[in-house]
């Protein structure tokens, strides 16, 4: 760190950056609960989709007996086939945001096969369209906890580092010019008696 000078003009600029970092210091403070709120909404929306995720699982494991049925085939049933992102601007972290799951489903006979597999495919059709929204909701979690850690450190760097070192470096300016100028005084006084003697002689 450079020594800073002692001087008026100096004292002057570090109250400049005091009030200037005091004015950052809360736009910092919402900023991170901003944040912190959204994070807290895309983790209520993650457990969800996982709550889904695992309800259609236990549905597909329900009907596992049925899918062992050795002359239905169910393979390639349902696959996605497009996926379009949009992106979201929270406060500077730029977000992701499913738009679009496009899951596409082979043509199977609707008459030749067992009426439980138009439930298969409808419990495929969900399940694929969730893990995509899985993924996205732990994106936007992981870039929503960057964003917060970097909020934070700068709003710690404000609080905890420049306001207290500008705080200090004033109150040592202000002091030294005290000083200086009550030194001032007191040589100014014996310079004058000095001079009165002098001239007493």
């Amino acid at each position: 760190m450079s020594r800073i000078s002692l001087t008026k003009a100096s004292l002057s600029r570090q109250k400049g950056l005091l009030k200037t970092y005091g004015a950052v210091l809360p736009s910092l403070d919402l900023k991170r609960r901003q944040i912190s709120a959204e994070r807290a909404r895309a983790r209520h929306e993650l457990q969800e989709l996982e709550r889904r995720a695992g309800e259609l699982e236990a549905e597909v494991a329900r009907l596992c007996p049925m899918l062992a049925h050795e002359h239905i085939r169910l393979e390639g049933l349902a696959r996605v086939v497009d996926v379009r992102l949009g992106e979201e601007n929270l406060i500077g972290t730029r977000l992701p945001r499913v738009e679009e799951v496009r899951v596409e489903v082979a043509d199977y006979g609707l008459l030749s096969l067992p009426f439980w597999v138009d439930h298969i495919v409808a419990c495929l059709r969900e399940a694929l369209d969730t893990q995509v929204r899985l993924q996205v909701a732990r994106e936007r979690i992981e870039r929503l906890l960057r964003a917060e850690r970097t909020v934070t450190q700068r709003f710690n760097l404000f609080e905890k580092v420049l306001i207290p070192r500008t705080r200090q470096q004033i109150r040592s300016i202000a002091i030294y010019l005290a000083d200086a100028e009550r030194a001032g005084v007191v040589n100014s006084k014996i310079a004058k008696r000095k001079k009165q003697r002098a001239g007493a002689r």
